[in-house]
């Protein structure tokens, strides 16, 4: 009879000791996945946080980012007889007045009329009312778009932005293709030459004398 009530006795203990460690066990599991929840960030399908923990696209940054960059351009946009006097007045003065940033020129958005000169590899000289012969101005039609000045133009986006310079320089381009799929995908160039054209682009400050502008509304007359 006592060593039943022994055994019992051994056995009651036992079970309160696994009853023990499984409440301490139940208790350290709330507090570890207490934790881990405050820790943690609810990604939301499709929002900026969930494309960065997606591998970097630069067509899906430029697709996100173009409609703001074409909007700011055509709302900032100078007409170029203006720009024209004052940068013969001023040069410094004209590009910080229209333009954003610095290094090897500001970046000014423009607008104007003329005739399409001919061109080659899809850049078109244009002559416009009002401009002296030794003034030209070029616009970029594709098939390739060089330059960076449609992911300059509004002074925005940063390389603090991006992992590497090659992401950085991946981003200019995949704005020029953005562009090009909004307005030039149709675009015969080989009936230009003699059109009437309205531009409202973006082009690099350095010679004052020389612009090459990359649009972002182009109308054919």
């Amino acid at each position: 009879m006592i060593k039943a009530t022994t055994q019992s006795q051994l056995s009651n203990q036992i079970s309160a000791k696994k009853r023990k460690i499984a409440l301490v066990s139940a208790i350290s599991a709330t507090i570890i996945f207490g934790a881990m929840a405050l820790d943690t960030t609810v990604i939301v399908n499709g929002s900026v946080n969930d494309l960065r923990q997606q591998v970097f696209s630069p067509d899906n940054y430029a697709n996100t980012h173009y409609a703001d960059i074409k909007s700011y351009v055509l709302d900032n946009s100078v007409n170029a007889i203006t720009l024209l006097k004052e940068l013969q007045i001023d040069k410094k003065a004209a590009g910080d007045k229209y333009g954003v940033g610095g290094g090897i020129g500001p970046v000014i958005p423009v607008s104007f009329e003329g005739t399409i000169d001919s061109g080659r590899s899809g850049i078109f000289k244009v002559s416009i009312p009002g401009f002296p012969d030794n003034q030209t101005v070029r616009i970029q039609t594709g098939p390739a778009i060089n330059g960076t000045d449609l992911r300059d133009a509004t002074g925005k986006i940063s390389f603090g932005e991006f992992t590497n310079q090659i992401e950085y320089q991946d981003v200019g381009a995949a704005l020029n293709r953005a562009m090009k799929a909004d307005i030039l995908e149709d675009l015969d160039r080989t009936t230009l030459t003699g059109k009437i054209v309205e531009i409202t682009g973006v082009f690099r400050l350095i010679n004052a004398k020389n612009w090459l502008v990359t649009p972002v509304r182009m109308n054919l007359k």
